[in-house]
Parts: C-alpha cells; structure tokens; sequence
C-alpha cells in the first residue's frame, strides 16, 4: 500500500463548540493578539520617568497576552473550532484602541495601556457567562486571564495615581 492510497482516521472530539462558543472565543483571542502587539510597541517606545520600570512591567503584559492567546487558541482546537489570528482579522475585529505613533511619554503610556488592558477585560467579561454557559472550561481560562489582567491594570495605573484620602 503506497502512501498516495493511506487515508486518515476519521477521529471526532467528543465536544464542538457552538458557532456562539466559537465567536466568543474568537473575540477573546483578537484581543489579546492584540494587547501583545500594542503591549510591545508601547514598551519600545517608552520613555520618561519610572521607564525602566514601566519597560519591564509592559513585557509582563505582553507575556499574558501571548500565553492567554495561545492558550485560548489551543482551547479552540480541541473543541473544534478554528482560531483566526491573521493581522487582518485582529485589526478588523479588536476593541484595543490603537497604540499612538512614536515615542510615548510614560504617564501618556501608562494611561493608554491600561485603557488597552480595560478594553481586553470588558471583552473577557462580555463573553464570560455565555462561555460559562457552553463551556465551563474555556470559562475558566477567560476568568483567569480577568484577574491577571485587570491585576496588571492595577500595578501599571499605580505608577500614576495619587492617594484617595
């Protein structure tokens, strides 16, 4: 038998994802493409006081990007659903305000990339309890990726803030 002539096993996950469950979970995979890639072009082009520790705490966000969508991706494989995380497709469907030109001056930054984190956690949380719904497991990486992004959120904005008194 030649290997023109072997075909492949016909294998079925046990669950497939709705086209809601698919669409929710592509809008949570957009966004933090996203998030990674304007979380990297702030972190280049920062600049000002406190930028050696906003340089490196922008990279923490970009490492929660990257992982969240890769794994939220994965996810989407093994309930049969197809990511699309094609530029086009992330620029076209984002709720991330897009990142300024040049240089950012660093309390400029701070409040653009929390406004970015925001905008990546007010999707996760608009999408949360119908996944919950369907899938308690993707459920379950959406809220973990909640609470590090909106911990990030706080750490970032603190840089900033001043005292409630």
């Amino acid at each position: 038998m030649s290997a023109d002539t072997v075909s492949a096993p016909s294998i079925r996950l046990a669950f497939t994802a709705s086209a809601s469950l698919s669409d929710n979970l592509q809008r949570v995979l957009v966004d933090l493409i996203a998030l990674e890639l304007v979380g990297k072009q702030a972190h280049w082009n920062i600049v000002g006081p406190n930028f050696r520790d906003l340089h490196l705490n922008l990279d923490e966000v970009v490492d929660i990007a990257r992982e969240g969508a890769d794994e939220i991706a994965e996810r989407m494989r093994a309930i049969n659903t197809t990511p699309d995380g094609r530029p086009a497709t992330v620029a076209a469907a984002t709720t991330v305000p897009a990142a300024p030109e040049g240089e950012i001056l660093t309390t400029e930054g701070v409040e653009y990339i929390v406004s970015a984190i925001e905008a990546v956690v007010a999707t996760l949380r608009g999408v949360d309890e119908d996944i919950d719904s369907e899938d308690p497991t993707s459920s379950g990486i959406v809220e973990d990726l909640i609470g590090k992004l909106e911990q990030q959120a706080w750490f970032i904005s603190a840089e900033v803030r001043k005292p409630v008194r």
